[in-house]
């Protein structure tokens, strides 16, 4: 691929990942405050402070470019964070909640994954490497942060089907208790 062209998809991507981060930055909070299980709001709340700092390397990156993070909005995660209001507005029960939540978070997680794994390899084919240090920051905190939801979603689920095998016991009882009547 021409230089010139790399240069113009590096940067096109550059917008689309602070566009990605600029919307998540308004979401997150929704998130943790949708949660029930403690563990989960605190992990949406630091990462929201990681977010922020990932907005900051971006624009540093782009400024360093004489660029701006104005461009088109990031279409992609605009449609995971609507996924993740939607299941919020549908107000399931906690656990269940909170073990979708983590569902919508990896989902974003990967998607961002994906983003800064192309936009660091560009880095690289184009000497950019300060951008290089800053996106490979940012790609190994993105790999942590769906590390911890991969944790929490194992004893979120967990609480998930206890909860559900304990009402589905408690309605066993109820018919049996009726069919003995």
């Amino acid at each position: 691929m021409e230089m010139n062209r790399l240069k113009h998809l590096y940067i096109e991507e550059l917008k689309d990942l602070y566009s990605a981060e600029t919307q998540l930055v308004q979401a997150i909070p929704k998130m943790a405050n949708a949660a029930s299980s403690e563990d989960l709001r605190t992990g949406f709340e630091e990462h929201l402070g990681q977010t922020k700092e990932h907005v900051v390397r971006l624009e540093k990156i782009l400024k360093s470019l004489g660029e701006s993070g104005k461009g088109k909005k990031c279409k992609g995660m605009e449609g995971l964070i609507k996924e993740g209001s939607e299941m919020i507005e549908e107000a399931p029960a906690p656990e269940e909640l909170d073990a979708g939540l983590i569902s919508a978070a990896q989902r974003v997680e990967h998607y961002e994954i994906a983003g800064y794994g192309c936009v660091s390899a560009y880095a690289k084919l184009l000497g950019e490497h300060q951008a290089v240090t800053l996106l490979k920051q940012t790609l190994d905190e993105e790999k942590a942060t769906d590390e911890k939801l991969t944790e929490l979603a194992g004893s979120i689920n967990l609480e998930t089907a206890e909860s559900e095998d304990s009402e589905e016991g408690s309605h066993r009882s109820k018919k049996a208790k009726a069919v003995r009547a």
